[in-house]
């Protein structure tokens, strides 16, 4: 009974979510409160929530003040020199562009939000794009792999879901799983280079010109200081063609590329230069004492959030501002880890996780139980392209985990193993981040995909096949 009663509560809370019948935090809540009064156990919720709670409070103490720290960062223009040097890599060779795509997206993406992430490269890049007719269909593809193989960092998403759903450690899942990832890294730059070669064999290497008939001028979206869920910064009309390079012979390194190598708003008001090299600091001395693990990643972001607010915004209603602005991120995450208290904890309590453990162990095959991390691995490509990280997470995960535990799989095997899907998953049609990222590139979702998926695909199984290859899968 309880077998049916799990898998009844799984596929209702999948198909609710999926045809956008209930919010992921509404469908996280009310589904298990629902089948935990109907397997008879209503009376035991309170404690099944509470316990959930008490487990989950330092993941999303964690997501809170990392979101909150490096919206921070981008609003005091800590990678604005980023964009620029890459902008001035890029110069007008086609190869470049796509290179500097790649790893633009792959920086901003430390934020862990894909919507940031995307309004940034976009607004970076696409005035290149167009202007040198390239391929709009590569720029997305590139930034969804770019930024789905970083979206696995512990406040990204995925990992704090898996973390959440076994119950274990964000950083003991994430810092083994970094030489793979690294490796996954290196083949999305190492295709945006044979992407950028095909592109430059089409186009050849051209010079940016301010001749007549490209004296159009884009409307490109700059600055991300107003959030991800506000759709970040202004519009404002910024020039496609810069200088007279091509036209008399000049040279594209000077300052003739205009606006071009700008990017972000470069006077926008929550602007600290005066305090970047404290920024760069500040952050650099954070990740390596999150990698290190000196202290735990909540405490660590909750630190550096709040220095990062007091020293570069001392006035408190600018730092008032600042948390305003970052607040539906803040919100929507946090409020889907609590919510996952629920669900988690209906599932463990009533022993419906066990009860469909242990039927589907007995429907695996005896060779295959030994290899679970790797069967996961591969079923997470097109489970997370099909439903979104929070069904896979909450509502499959833990029954893989628990089936692999009985073949001898630790947890933390199998968390590691279903990062493996994250760059194909940032381009399913459940992400609300890739519609940013095609609506500003002003591509078609239907091309995107067709374009993006063998590419991820096989970006996924390079992960999986490292993390096998070091030993971490």
């Amino acid at each position: 009974m309880l077998t049916i009663l799990g898998f009844a509560m799984i596929a209702t809370f999948l198909v609710l979510i999926m045809t956008k019948k209930m919010s992921p935090i509404a469908a996280l809540v009310l589904i298990p409160a629902l089948f935990c009064v109907a397997a008879g156990k209503g009376a035991h919720l309170g404690d099944y929530v509470i316990d959930g709670v008490s487990s989950l409070a330092p993941t999303a103490a964690m997501l809170m003040f990392a979101i909150v720290y490096f919206g921070v960062m981008i609003d005091v223009g800590l990678f604005d020199p980023v964009v620029r040097g890459i902008l001035r890599f890029c110069k007008a060779d086609p190869m470049r562009v796509v290179v500097g795509t790649a790893v633009l997206a792959a920086i901003v993406s430390l934020d862990g939000d894909g919507s940031t992430t995307f309004m940034i490269t976009v607004s970076a890049m696409y005035p290149l794009y167009k202007r040198l007719g390239m391929s709009l269909v590569v720029m997305t593809g590139v930034a969804a792999m770019a930024n789905g193989v970083m979206n696995t960092v512990p406040w990204g998403g995925p990992t704090a879901r898996a973390a959440t759903a076994l119950k274990l450690d964000a950083a003991d899942i994430f810092v083994p799983m970094i030489p793979a990832l690294l490796v996954g890294l290196l083949g999305v730059l190492g295709l945006a280079y044979v992407l950028g070669l095909r592109e430059r064999r089409r186009l050849g290497a051209l010079r940016i010109a301010d001749e007549e008939s490209v004296e159009t001028k884009e409307t490109v979206l700059v600055g991300a200081g107003a959030g991800a869920g506000a759709g970040g910064g202004r519009l404002g009309k910024r020039p496609v063609g810069g200088g007279t390079g091509a036209a008399d012979g000049g040279d594209d390194d000077g300052d003739d590329d205009g606006d071009l190598l700008k990017g972000l708003d470069p006077d926008r008001p929550t602007l600290r230069p005066r305090l970047y090299w404290f920024n760069a600091l500040l952050t650099g001395t954070l990740i390596t004492a999150m990698i290190l693990e000196l202290l735990p990643i909540p405490v660590l972001f909750l630190l550096g959030a709040a220095l990062a607010l007091s020293v570069n915004y001392p006035r408190l209603p600018d730092q008032k501002a600042r948390i305003a602005a970052h607040a539906d991120n803040v919100l929507n995450v946090s409020g889907m880890v609590f919510a996952a208290a629920v669900f988690t904890g209906v599932l463990q309590g009533t022993g419906m996780v066990d009860s469909m453990a242990g039927r589907l162990v007995d429907t695996v095959p005896d060779g295959l139980g030994p290899h679970m991390a790797l069967v996961t691995g591969v079923l997470s490509l097109p489970l997370t392209y099909f439903m979104s990280n929070d069904g896979f997470y909450f509502g499959v995960l833990p029954v893989l985990a628990e089936a692999g535990a009985a073949h001898g799989i630790t947890p933390l095997e199998m968390a590691r193993a279903s990062l493996v899907g994250q760059p194909l998953h940032m381009s399913s049609p459940l992400v609300p981040a890739v519609y940013v990222l095609v609506g500003m590139a002003r591509v078609e979702f239907g091309d995107h995909t067709r374009f993006v998926v063998k590419w991820a695909a096989l970006t996924c199984l390079l992960i999986l096949t490292a993390g096998i290859l070091f030993g971490t899968i």
